[in-house]
């Protein structure tokens, strides 16, 4: 073996060592591997437009799975509409039974009924955390984004089918609308509605510019369906 031989074998194994090194040290998302419930940190691609519920509910997974929590089965509280050929689904029946614990282990529900019931459910600034356990902004911020979509009236069933309330059933990310709902419980006003977590009025639009000047992000609740 000649000297340039040697020495380009030396220089590629020691090139090989530092890239093997510095993958080692590459930064890792933060694993919470018993959340069972956190609000997205990233919107969809196309404002409301997931794709239907499926959609949604395949985005909730792809950011538990990376936060350490994907073993488990994940949904976007989601209402759908009868409407264009396909039934209601209420959002309240696609999430499981509880009990419900954000990415700091903090219960937000114990079951569907507290989750539905306004003095129980402990969604709040505080505890409406991403799944990287990050607070979502809200009313506090500069940037608002405690918009949050869901599409459902307050006891967690779906509109009626006479008015687009889904943005098409999550399908339309241009001109429509979708009911949201304040993650921080704070509003105009002190009304129901305006500290409704999940039901306090329709955005202005479905694609992602309209949702922000709505005061939201596009952004879901996704909750483990256990």
């Amino acid at each position: 073996m000649t000297k340039h031989v040697r020495r380009g074998l030396l220089a590629a194994a020691g090139l090989l060592a530092m890239t093997a090194s510095g993958a080692a040290q590459a930064p890792q998302p933060p694993q919470f591997p018993n959340m069972t419930f956190f609000i997205s940190s990233t919107p969809g691609q196309n404002g409301a437009n997931f794709g239907g519920l499926e959609g949604a509910d395949a985005h909730c997974q792809a950011l538990a799975t990376r936060a350490g929590a994907g073993a488990k089965t994940w949904r976007a509280y989601l209402s759908q509409q009868a409407m264009g050929g396909k039934p209601a689904v209420n959002a309240r029946d696609r999430i499981g039974n509880g009990p419900w614990v954000n990415a700091a282990g903090v219960q937000i529900a114990a079951s569907v009924a507290d989750l539905h019931d306004p003095a129980k459910a402990n969604i709040n600034v505080n505890t409406g955390l991403t799944e990287t356990n990050r607070m979502v902004m809200s009313r506090l911020f500069v940037v608002n984004y405690h918009d949050i979509l869901t599409g459902s009236n307050a006891d967690g069933t779906a509109p009626a089918g006479d008015k687009d309330q889904t943005c098409g059933n999550w399908t339309k990310g241009g001109e429509g609308s979708a009911i949201v709902g304040h993650h921080d419980r704070m509003g105009l006003n002190d009304s129901a509605e305006a500290k409704s977590w999940n039901s306090s009025h329709p955005s202005r639009g479905c694609d992602n510019a309209s949702l922000r000047t709505t005061g939201g992000n596009g952004l879901l609740y996704c909750f483990a369906a256990q």
